[in-house]
């Protein structure tokens, strides 16, 4: 790239949507100005391309949303340099009560020519095929529990409850519903088959996905399928926990420090401080909930005891011993700082959090170990 170009280099902002693009540009050193909106099409990204001139002369960026990274692969196939940022780190004016496209567009390339914007990971076309299934799966077992509660509220409402001590959706469970659940009415009975019927269907959509899972992670490349079967040696991590760390966070080596992924999963406390006060609160929630949600249910298992279980010896079988020694050094800290939390009069669910957080250490040390043994 020439000289001059990296001197007249200008920032570009695009609030997006669906069916339009609002583009504003900054100039390196002048002012900010609105180019007007283009339809979110490629051709009119082309002829975009061509009024900004060289790829290599601008950036530019756009808030991370629902339309995707279509357009993030479609400018970077052309040539240009584009960043997806975190549209909950954008800053704003206080005060600020005007909201437009025009203005989000320029707000951002502003922001973007101040170095003010905080980019977050754009997956590549392996990690984002496994996110989508996952997250396929994580809407599929909504679904399912929100079946099942329709049926269950039916069942209490008319007063159905099994005579023996049967624990809930258990085999056994279903199969009390399916031979004495009977309704004299019509209607009530038709209701009850409906419900079933769904109950029935969430489950095998469940088990389909989940096969697809495990076809794709035999497809996956090796790097990602040594992480995926490293992952499930710490306990409270069995295999759709370990492929939906893997497929939210990608390559857990990009972190330089586990405390920067512990930061990407939103589960590190708020703070407000001034002077001589420290305040700290709540988590700040602003990173990736599903990996913070799977986290925080393997946190759960921490309070047993740190003994090897037979499920947890046989996942760890054929494992590099340094990660065998990461995961027996996980099971024991995090269960005796469990306990010492406890003892603290913590509650359960900050506690649950902190050993969340703390897991998270050890992933990303697991990661990266795994990670540097298949690069060498």
């Amino acid at each position: 790239m020439s000289k001059s170009i990296v001197e007249s280099r200008r920032f570009v902002g695009l609030d997006v949507h669906a069916d339009t693009i609002a583009v504003a540009v900054a100039e390196k050193e002048g002012e900010v100005r609105s180019l007007g909106t283009i339809p979110n099409r490629l051709s009119s990204i082309r002829k975009l391309l061509a009024k900004l001139g060289e790829p290599g002369s601008w950036r530019a960026c756009y808030e991370a949303g629902p339309t995707g990274y279509t357009l993030y692969w479609q400018l970077t196939a052309l040539g240009v340099e584009c960043v997806v940022v975190a549209p909950t780190l954008v800053p704003t004016k206080p005060g600020d009560r005007v909201k437009t496209d025009r203005r989000d567009a320029e707000r951002l390339a502003r922001s973007f020519r101040g170095g003010e914007l905080t980019p977050v990971w754009v997956p590549d076309a392996a990690h984002e095929a496994l996110r989508d299934l996952v997250r396929a799966r994580e809407a599929a077992k909504a679904d399912q529990l929100r079946a099942r509660h329709r049926l269950s509220k039916f069942l209490l409402r008319h007063g159905r409850r099994p005579s023996q001590n049967i624990r809930a959706w258990t085999q056994r469970y279903v199969d009390w519903i399916r031979r004495e659940v009977k309704f004299e009415l019509f209607a009530q009975q038709a209701t009850l088959e409906d419900y079933l019927a769904e109950v029935d269907h969430m489950g095998q959509r469940i088990e389909r996905l989940e096969k697809a899972i495990d076809e794709a992670i035999e497809g996956a490349p090796a790097a990602m399928k040594a992480v995926i079967s490293a992952l499930q040696a710490l306990r409270g991590i069995a295999k759709m926990s370990a492929v939906t760390i893997v497929a939210e966070v990608g390559q857990l080596s990009r972190f330089a420090k586990a405390r920067q992924l512990m930061g990407y999963s939103g589960a590190v406390p708020s703070e407000d401080s001034s002077g001589d006060r420290t305040r700290r609160g709540a988590i700040t929630k602003t990173g990736n909930a599903h990996l913070r949600r799977v986290l925080v249910e393997a946190a759960w298992c921490q309070r047993y005891s740190p003994g090897l279980t037979r499920t947890l010896r046989e996942r760890q079988k054929g494992l590099p011993p340094a990660v065998v020694e990461i995961a027996a050094k996980a099971r024991h800290r995090l269960s005796a700082r469990y306990r010492r939390l406890l003892a603290r009069g913590k509650p359960r669910q900050q506690v649950a959090t902190a050993i969340a957080r703390e897991l998270l250490g050890f992933v990303w040390a697991i990661g990266v170990e795994v990670e540097r043994t298949v690069a060498a």
